[in-house]
């Protein structure tokens, strides 16, 4: 080494130290000011809300508060030095200047104004002259990434350094955030409009699940409003959800509700489990239009009621019940359709009982005027008013109290309910699924096998049974009417099949059916969704093998689609594997383009049988110690898991199935024959190939 190259060395470290140092001093005036806004917050909520006004004011404050809270580590994380000389920072969440007329001390990335960061390129430098990334642990400014927007930059990519940076970084079992490395393609992604459902399509690596993550958090910070209704994100997995769990809060979001679509209808429980070719018939769009055919024929027929009010009978004929029915159910559900009849029905009882006082009192002149006085004498309904003591006819207050007596009356209420019951979702699914005349005459698509495959289980509810369960119990009506403008609280929404959200993100959407996506709609009616996925993954019966072939049955035309084509966490030597897998998946779709390399071959083992598990626990030892600090998977086809488990001794042992959406340092997959060999098994194994960041390990099992 020369005295040159060394004094070369020596004053680009003095220059990164001095930038480290500049970068940590303005750093630490950040989080200054970030504990002053904080203290302010606390003495503005200190004062009680006296309206709905200051309430409704409270919680956005509580909001803010809660943002800057959590921005305690990793402020900061960008610079921008634009071509006029200003100076702008990004970060997790924005600071504001000391006054109102000063700039803010950082930008919130989500902020317009920091688009730059993410899009600039030397090609189109949108007025910037240098980026730099900042890498920041606490409060610690620990290295800073420069890029000049003035020299060409071959490999496209936003902070390379920076980026390959966090992609070598040992995994933890969480997802973190990447609002510090999204890239151009991620970024228009995150920030496009929330008009109609817009599918992402992505192959492994490209960042699906971050896009998503950001997104909402994006969406949340641009349209305030969206926090009032939530975001509702869909996962394939409990362990995926877990996986994700600290994103979002991360990057200061909790008006979010995590779920499965499993678990879309509080209080059912899946305990069972359908064949493939069953689950594929219950998964089909027809389902909307057969249940809906059948909830409609559980309009109740007119028929003559009778009540008994205070000894006295009221008829109403069928022809009158016949109008309030038809009245009833214009656009109404069944169960809503019932609470407008009962109300109808109920005021023909109350005006039948005013024109009989009426009546009686008109026969006064007959001499019968004991007997009138007998018969009208309401003194719980007349209140002591003197209008129909004088002519029998009810004022408007006696008219409304007996409108609440009569609503209060359970012979009333039991007389209106026998006219027009209430069902149970699960009794009539049940009653509809089971019967071979039923399914017959509302869903004459299906063959005499099909029919007979769906009503062959009659205890338990299975996975495709919940679509089916949501549509019936979203068809039949809730019972309870609840304010139109409750609060967002996450345990709340969870906890109501029928919550509207202002945004839901769908991972892994590949795995939908169509009456899942009917589910995911419902909540939505705006069709404000996010749906990331890669349709080559798909492994579920559905026979989609194209988006339009998975969404237009509910979406029609009212959906765009947007690609991923970069993809950074696998690396290229592994996504050189996968082109032979996807040609015998049938997929006609190029692989992503891997933009980094690990310097590690994927390598492969060919065991006996017998000496399958010694072999699996001895790769699994030399990996974790190759990454210790990091996370090893271990992929196997399903009917070996349990097996694999038993005798690795409680080692994390998953399906291709089970192992969507996370990823590892390394990923051992055993006996990838066997994973090719499931239903759509080509496509399990692409899945199972592409979920290490390093290193891959395959076990052959000889035949």
């Amino acid at each position: 080494m020369t005295n040159e190259t060394t004094a070369t060395q020596d004053d680009s470290a003095a220059v990164r130290d001095d930038a480290i140092a500049e970068e940590q001093a303005y750093l630490d005036g950040a989080h200054e000011r970030r504990a002053d806004v904080i203290r302010s917050l606390e003495t503005e909520l200190a004062a009680p809300a006296q309206d709905v006004v200051e309430q409704a004011r409270h919680r956005g404050l509580s909001r803010q508060r809660a943002e800057l809270r959590r921005a305690e580590n990793g402020l900061i994380f960008g610079r921008l030095d634009s071509v006029d000389g200003t100076v702008r920072r990004v970060g997790r969440i924005g600071v504001p200047g000391a006054t109102d007329d000063d700039d803010p001390l950082v930008l919130d990335w989500r902020a317009e104004a920091a688009r730059p960061f993410y899009l600039a390129t030397p090609v189109e430098p949108l007025g910037q002259a240098h980026r730099r990334h900042i890498r920041v642990e606490g409060r610690a400014v620990t290295g800073v990434d420069d890029e000049p927007l003035d020299v060409a930059n071959a490999s496209g990519l936003v902070g390379e350094g920076a980026l390959f940076a966090a992609l070598g970084e040992r995994r933890t079992g969480q997802m973190t955030t990447a609002a510090a490395t999204l890239q151009r393609e991620q970024d228009e992604v995150v920030r496009a409009e929330a008009k109609g459902p817009l599918v992402v399509q992505g192959g492994p690596g490209t960042g699906k699940t971050v896009v998503a993550l950001h997104r909402a958090a994006y969406l949340l910070f641009a349209n305030p409003q969206l926090a009032a209704q939530g975001v509702l994100t869909l996962g394939p997995s409990r362990r995926f959800l877990d996986y994700i769990a600290q994103v979002l809060p991360a990057l200061g979001e909790t008006a979010i509700v995590a779920a499965i679509p499993d678990a879309l209808v509080p209080g059912i429980t899946v305990t069972a489990e359908d064949p493939r070719s069953t689950e594929e018939v219950k998964g089909r769009a027809l389902w909307q239009q057969a249940l809906t055919r059948y909830v409609a024929s559980l309009t109740p027929e007119a028929v003559p009621v009778e009540f008994v009010w205070q000894g006295e009978r009221y008829g109403i004929p069928s022809a009158t019940v016949a109008r309030l029915i038809a009245a009833a159910i214009s656009g109404r559900t069944y169960h809503g359709a019932g609470i407008v009849f009962a109300d109808q029905l109920r005021e023909r009882l109350v005006q039948a009982v005013a024109d009989r006082s009426e009546e009686l009192f008109a026969r006064v002149d007959d001499g019968l005027e004991d007997i009138v006085h007998q018969r009208v004498d309401f003194p719980e309904v007349r209140g002591g008013d003197e209008g129909s003591e004088a002519d029998g006819v009810l004022t408007d207050a006696e008219l409304d109290r007996l409108r609440e007596k009569i609503a209060e009356d359970p012979l009333v209420g039991s007389t209106t309910r026998t006219v027009w019951p209430i069902l149970d979702a699960e009794v009539e699914l049940r009653r509809f699924l089971g019967d071979d005349a039923s399914l017959r005459q509302f869903a004459p698509e299906l063959s005499g096998a099909e029919r007979e495959a769906v009503s062959a289980r009659t205890t338990g509810w299975s996975s495709s049974d919940i679509p089916l369960l949501d549509a019936m119990a979203d068809l039949l009506g809730d019972t309870v009417i609840h304010p139109v403008s409750e609060e967002f609280l996450a345990e709340r929404a969870a906890s109501r099949r029928d919550w509207i959200y202002g945004h839901v993100i769908v991972d892994e959407a590949q795995e939908l059916s169509e009456m899942q996506w009917h589910m995911v709609a419902r909540r939505t009616p705006q069709l404000s969704i996010t749906a990331v996925g890669d349709i080559d993954q798909a492994e579920t019966p559905h026979h989609h093998t194209t988006w339009a072939r998975a969404v237009d049955a509910v979406f029609g035309e009212r959906w765009t689609q947007a690609e991923l084509t970069i993809g950074y966490r696998t690396p290229a030597e592994v996504m050189a594997l996968t082109g032979p897998v996807l040609r015998k998946a049938g997929s006609l779709n190029e692989p992503p383009r891997a933009v980094r390399f690990s310097g590690i071959d994927p390598w492969e083992r060919d065991v006996d049988e017998a000496d399958l598990n010694a072999e699996a626990i001895r790769a699994f030892q030399e990996l974790t110690e190759r990454w210790a600090g990091g996370t090893v998977g271990i992929v196997a086809p399903a009917a070996r898991v349990p097996a694999l488990s038993t005798a690795l001794a409680g080692l994390p042992v998953i399906s291709a199935t089970q192992s969507k959406g996370l990823e590892w340092d390394a990923t051992l997959v055993i006996d990838p024959a066997g994973i090719a060999a499931e239903p759509r098994g080509w496509n399990r194994l692409y899945v199972a190939l592409t979920r290490s960041t390093q290193e891959l390990g395959r076990i052959n099992v000889r035949s």
